[in-house]
């Protein structure tokens, strides 16, 4: 059906706070009953440069930015060039702008919207020390219907540290920006927030992932600091200690994949987090651990590339690098989250999956999700625990002729943990025996590369492979991001009685499971692809990985244009026109 939502960007130089006014207007929406999604757009400067808090506020759950923005604020108009094709407006939309900061700049008129006039520096000025985001924060609350009380009420737990003048001070002028609220008509009202007792979280992306991989039994993470990765870190740092584990800042990416392949080596789950720079870096390292077998976990969060790219901005361009950047036959696992609320499942069942395969894998995230931050029911528990094969021990000792690199039926070996007496092994890059020793043998090469491969490809992935939802004979293969956008695109094509639509976004991407995705297309003729990258990386992926329907068209655009919902129906529209 289509969302109730109201839809809200809040705009400014970077230090103008339109970030916290932003996060406290989504997180007393989430206290009055609503549901609630914030993305970001950061210009890639330290300090200073643009920013907009980029809202969306509804009734019902909502994990996707809409087609265009109802309301707009700017607290001031610096570097709007920049970031304005990332706020699409249309004639019904409203901007608020502060005539103090001058003219409204003609590249945000061009749709015609409905400028609104309001002095937001001199109403701060009536407050003592009043800034001039908590008048923003009060005009665009008392617009939206959030009511006063549950502002108050997340500004009082942000303020805790600052004390209660910070928070009268913030409070007054708060209530100062919404007298003046009146002033602004044809903002979309939303239904009436339904007050309920089932838990609901306000995460990111990044967060969700952070405790996903805790969740999953990590216990040791080595990493350097990089956007839009760092909240995993800054997330997992405190909580990893209270666990029995420990987080360690290395000096750049080579390091820390490298002490992770050590620390996972010693028995301890085991996880990085970087942006694809950095895992360009990691590559040798992570065949090192498919070599040698050991588990462990790279969360890539993905921003515009190639090179140093746009990196506070969004994109699905590391697929090729994830999937085939390896040197060598080297078997590895990617997966990808499908939503804000997804990261917390996919990144606990990615650890599962790479402990109980004694394999490294790969998560693709990126910054659309991690940075986002929404208002989601609390996911349930699910039981994913990464646990690794380790061999049979005997009177303290493990048995006789242990065979480190064994072959065996599923291709999964006992991995010994250092001190187990009996347990001594090489484990480095270089092909081996079964026991571990360096060989060139090609009767050794052939069957650990069957061995590495077969544990990989004939592991059971469940129904967790894909989110599949609906049927049809059109088909939308997606992944990532994205996903949401097109389940909404797909919700709004059945409202409107047009074509029944399959609904498939792959968590697994690598391996391929070809049978599993020829059942799922069964009777199925045409596809749309949809995705977050120039070159179209997925689609040809789909192409080498999987036999595909006759008719295959995509929707594609780089970051860091969002992929709206409207065009995701548009495209599926003109698809069921197409003749098979």
């Amino acid at each position: 059906m289509a969302l109730n939502s109201v839809s809200i960007a809040l705009t400014g130089s970077g230090g103008a706070g339109v970030m916290t006014s932003g996060q406290v207007l989504v997180d007393a929406a989430a206290k009055a009953g609503w549901y609630g999604l914030m993305a970001r757009s950061l210009g890639p400067q330290i300090r200073g440069g643009e920013s907009a808090a980029l809202l969306r506020l509804s009734p019902s759950p909502v994990q996707a930015m809409d087609d265009c923005y109802d309301l707009m604020l700017a607290v001031d108009w610096g570097n709007i060039e920049r970031f304005a094709s990332e706020i699409p407006l249309t004639s019904k939309s409203i901007i608020i702008t502060d005539p103090e900061q001058g003219d409204v700049p003609a590249i945000m008129l061009a749709k015609n919207p409905i400028v609104v006039p309001i002095p937001l520096k001199e109403i701060a000025a009536s407050v003592p020390q009043g800034r001039v985001n908590m008048v923003a924060l009060g005009i665009v609350a008392a617009l939206a219907g959030v009511p006063e009380e549950f502002c108050i009420e997340v500004l009082a737990a942000a303020l805790k540290k600052k004390g209660p003048e910070a928070l009268e001070t913030s409070i007054a002028a708060m209530r100062a920006g919404a007298a003046h609220a009146d002033k602004v008509q044809g903002v979309p009202k939303l239904d009436a927030a339904v007050k309920t007792d089932k838990e609901r979280w306000s995460i990111t992306g990044n967060e969700a992932t952070g405790l996903g991989v805790l969740r999953g039994g990590v216990r040791y993470v080595a990493a350097y600091p990089i956007t839009p990765a760092t909240e995993v870190l800054e997330y997992m740092a405190p909580q990893l200690p209270k666990l029995g584990g420990c987080l360690v800042q290395a000096e750049d990416e080579l390091a820390s994949i490298n002490m992770v392949i050590g620390g996972s080596f010693g028995g301890v789950p085991a996880m990085t987090s970087t942006s694809g720079p950095g895992l360009a870096l990691m590559t040798e390292a992570i065949g090192l651990a498919v070599a040698s077998e050991t588990p462990l976990v790279v969360v890539n969060v993905q921003r515009g590339g190639p090179s140093t790219g746009i990196p506070t901005k969004s994109e699905q361009s590391d697929l090729n690098i994830a999937v085939y950047g390896l040197h060598g036959d080297a078997p590895h696992i990617v997966t990808a989250p499908t939503s804000i609320a997804d990261c917390l499942f996919t990144a606990q069942w990615t650890v599962y999956l790479a402990e109980a395969m004694q394999a490294p894998a790969i998560l693709l995230s990126d910054q659309a999700m991690g940075q986002a931050r929404a208002i989601i029911d609390r996911p349930a528990d699910v039981a994913f625990i990464g646990q690794r094969l380790k061999p049979e021990m005997t009177d303290g000792a493990i048995d006789e002729g242990y065979l480190r690199y064994k072959v065996t039926a599923d291709g999964v070996s006992p991995m010994a943990i250092p001190g187990m007496k009996g347990g001594e092994y090489t484990a480095d890059g270089l092909e081996h025996s079964p026991r571990g020793t360096p060989s060139t043998q090609a009767q050794h090469h052939q069957e650990q590369l069957d061995k590495r491969e077969r544990k990989i490809t004939g592991f059971d992935y469940g129904s967790h492979w894909a989110e599949i939802e609906g049927d049809g004979e059109i088909a939308v293969v997606t992944w990532g991001s994205v996903t949401e956008q097109v389940r909404e695109g797909i919700d709004r094509v059945a409202e409107a009685g047009g074509p029944k639509v399959k609904l498939i976004s792959l968590r697994l991407i690598a391996p391929a499971l070809p049978e599993k995705m020829a059942a799922e297309l069964a009777g199925v003729s045409k596809v749309l692809v949809v995705e977050q990258c120039h070159g179209k990386q997925f689609t040809k992926y789909l192409k080498a990985s999987y036999t595909l329907p006759p008719v295959v068209q995509t929707l594609n655009r780089p970051g860091p244009l969002a992929i709206r919902p409207y065009e995701v129906v548009a495209a599926l529209n003109a698809l069921a026109a197409t003749s098979a």
